[in-house]
């Protein structure tokens, strides 16, 4: 099975989603590189937005995400010229 398959489509082309895009939490979990319950420790400290669509189903907005993500490179890159 080649590796491109194995990938979830909505996380393999994140970068062409526009930002009004809503994705599942399993997409989520892979871009940042953690666990369910961080996600939604992150949800319940308000750092990350869930949208619920139904009783079961919740989904995330790329745009948000996108800050989130932004956000914490420049940070991480903050902290990389403070150590120099």
């Amino acid at each position: 099975m080649e590796l491109q398959s194995t990938i979830h489509p909505a996380l393999r082309d994140f970068d062409q989603l526009p930002n009004s895009q809503q994705v599942r939490l399993p997409v989520v979990k892979a871009l940042l590189g953690v666990s369910s319950a961080t996600i939604w420790r992150m949800v319940k400290a308000k750092k990350l937005k869930a949208h619920k669509l139904t009783e079961r189903t919740t989904t995330f907005n790329v745009g948000e995400l996108r800050v989130l993500l932004s956000s914490k490179t420049s940070s991480m890159k903050s902290a990389e010229i403070g150590q120099k």
